[in-house]
């Protein structure tokens, strides 16, 4: 399994169709797997920067377009469709390159995290429980799970009654489901990670480019496509929509909703640097990042 990862506009996309246009010339077929918590959703492409439908013909995608724009995407439910699209692709022998800037999500397919169930009738007794008494909430957590109470403050009944809640689902302490994130990221030796290193300027003028791309490309006119319905809670936290609807609800100037997008884009693509500097299994390239992958494929296939 080969993964390509970075920040947002360092050109991924690109990088891992030439990888898998040259990997299938060699004789080893290549399918991408989306990791990426936006391109799920069906309509939602300019703003997205999904791959053209031309590319994703060529190149087998999957984990794109599986979503309506009403549907949350949650890391659970993220977790279990990408590692059932990777098994299926191992299964018809190719070879399935894993290509996003979703730290989080990237984690969630290689690695083992457990995520807990939550149960709202379970939740809303709690909370009506102790509604009045938060403390003693978090003294009966206290009792049962004394490493979960340490880590939450006494007077946070949210997150208090969110551990007792998991208990009470599991029978297991809520401290346990935090064990694979508090290890160091696994080693693993069917999984070869790329990232492309990019410098703050030359990632900014990128973002610039694609921001204008975006709005050229028809953003506006896909966010008035949207406009009318009831988008999830995770599509309308997509980086470009939530702007250009206050443009749309006459709340910005088209130039203001831009420039909100830039700054965002910005932000986030320094949180993805961050995040992916912190795995030590990332190999990180600033050029030939297809043959950096193409390289990797080659050697752990030598008979392919």
């Amino acid at each position: 399994m080969l993964a390509l990862v970075g920040p947002t506009a360092a050109g991924k996309s690109e990088a891992a169709l030439s990888a898998a246009r040259e990997l299938d010339r060699t004789g080893i077929p290549v399918e991408i797997v989306a990791v990426d918590a936006f391109t799920v959703y069906r309509g939602m492409d300019v703003g997205t920067a999904k791959s053209p439908a031309e590319a994703r013909a060529e190149v087998a995608h999957h984990m794109v377009d599986v979503l309506a724009p009403e549907e949350d995407c949650t890391v659970q439910w993220f977790q279990g469709q990408a590692r059932q699209r990777i098994a299926e692709v191992r299964a018809r022998g190719a070879l399935p390159l894993l290509v996003g800037g979703s730290g989080l999500y990237f984690r969630a397919v290689v690695d083992p995290l457990e995520f807990p169930p939550t149960d709202p009738d379970v939740r809303d007794a709690l909370v009506a429980r102790h509604a009045t008494d938060p403390e003693g909430a978090h003294e009966q957590l206290a009792r049962l799970d004394p490493a979960a109470a340490a880590r939450i403050e006494p007077g946070n009944l949210r997150r208090t009654v969110r551990a007792l809640e998991v208990i009470r689902l599991t029978g297991r302490p809520f401290s346990a489901f935090r064990t694979a994130w508090d290890l160091p990221h696994e080693p693993r030796s069917d999984l070869h990670v790329v990232g492309i290193d990019m410098d703050r300027a030359t990632l900014a003028e990128r973002i610039e480019r694609r921001v204008a791309r975006m709005l050229a490309g028809g953003l506006v006119e896909e966010c008035r496509a949207l406009a009318g319905r009831s988008l999830s809670r995770t599509a309308r936290q997509a980086i470009g929509y939530a702007e250009v609807f206050d443009y749309l609800a006459g709340q910005a100037s088209l130039e203001e909703a831009a420039e909100r997008v830039r700054v965002r884009t910005r932000r986030f693509a320094a949180r993805q640097q961050r995040w992916f500097r912190a795995d030590p299994r990332v190999q990180w390239r600033s050029d030939r990042v297809a043959a950096a992958l193409v390289g990797a494929a080659k050697e752990r296939l030598p008979n392919r």
